[in-house]
């Protein structure tokens, strides 16, 4: 029997370089419903989380929303559902694994693996960052490695043996001395153009759900290259061709063991034409309905009005 989509909204940017992505998961919540309901899932809508507007102390105010959003991940799988987080900047992803993990402790399954699609690493701390932005420090949170309480949640609920990040190809040396530390699993951008990413993503989740009792899939768009898909946060040259990711994400989604799908980093007032909402809403539709699903990525641009 098949779990019942939850969109569920991270509505802020208080931890990115653009806050306008605050306004995604307004934006994206109508255009998933109806791409899933062509796939012949009618989603659940939950909680739409936000920040207050005059908010300025950034780390409490994302250390609060992420525990809200970690509850209400929780409460959606409690319910069997399957949670889609619609970010908001990418700290938000401190709040979705830890509902996950939470979840999962709760029925006592095994450990939680994650793949991880991004152009960058966010991998700091708040020691090592060179911005002080929140987004680029969730993964070294989730895996244990906060010199500053970031949160003011438990950390460490991802093992770095199950994490795989996929197409990185911007990272500062003390991100990529961490991972390497750890021993987690990178795949740059370089690698992945030359195995092909289906091969790449075949490894991942190996990686993530192999040797766990669930796997999840947060996905960046600045993965996706710019020229397909600018209006994103911190947009990086190169990269994913739409297409691709979401054949590939269409391969390995709707498995019995998805845990939850996030996306992130899409900016509503940088996309007037659609074209990145369409393809954000694609990868989810990939993601969430699983092999059989036909992308629409390459498609006229999405008309929102």
């Amino acid at each position: 029997m098949q779990r019942q989509i939850q969109l569920i909204g991270a509505g802020w940017g208080l931890g990115g370089a653009d806050p306008g992505c605050a306004d995604a998961p307004e934006a994206l919540a109508p255009l998933l419903t109806a791409r899933l309901e062509r796939c012949g899932r009618v989603p659940a809508i939950g909680p739409m989380l936000q920040a207050v507007p005059s908010e300025r102390r950034k780390q409490l105010a994302v250390s609060k929303l992420c525990g809200l959003l970690a509850s209400a991940v929780a409460e959606a799988l409690r319910r069997e559902h399957l949670p889609c987080v619609l970010g908001g900047d990418h700290s938000c992803a401190g709040g979705t694994w830890t509902g996950v993990a939470k979840s999962l402790q709760a029925k006592r399954d095994a450990a939680l693996g994650l793949i991880w699609v991004d152009a960058h690493m966010d991998s700091h701390t708040p020691g090592t960052s060179h911005t002080g932005r929140l987004h680029g420090m969730p993964l070294a949170w989730l895996l244990g490695q906060d010199d500053d309480p970031l949160y003011g949640l438990s950390t460490g609920v991802i093992e770095p043996q199950n994490l795989c990040l996929v197409g990185v190809r911007s990272f500062e040396p003390e991100e990529g001395a961490r991972l390497k530390d750890l021993g987690v699993r990178v795949m740059m951008m370089e690698e992945v153009e030359e195995r092909g990413l289906d091969d790449a993503f075949d490894e991942a989740l190996q990686i993530a759900g192999g040797d766990t009792g669930s796997f999840g899939i947060s996905i960046d768009l600045d993965a996706v290259t710019p020229d397909e898909a600018p209006a994103v946060g911190t947009p990086v040259r190169g990269g994913l061709r739409a297409a691709d990711l979401a054949r590939s994400l269409a391969r390995i989604g709707g498995k019995a063991n998805l845990a939850a799908v996030e996306l992130v980093e899409y900016s509503p007032r940088l996309d007037p034409d659609g074209k990145t909402a369409r393809i954000a809403v694609e990868l989810l539709a990939a993601a969430l309905c699983g092999p059989g699903e036909e992308s629409q990525v390459g498609s006229q641009p999405l008309d929102r009005h």
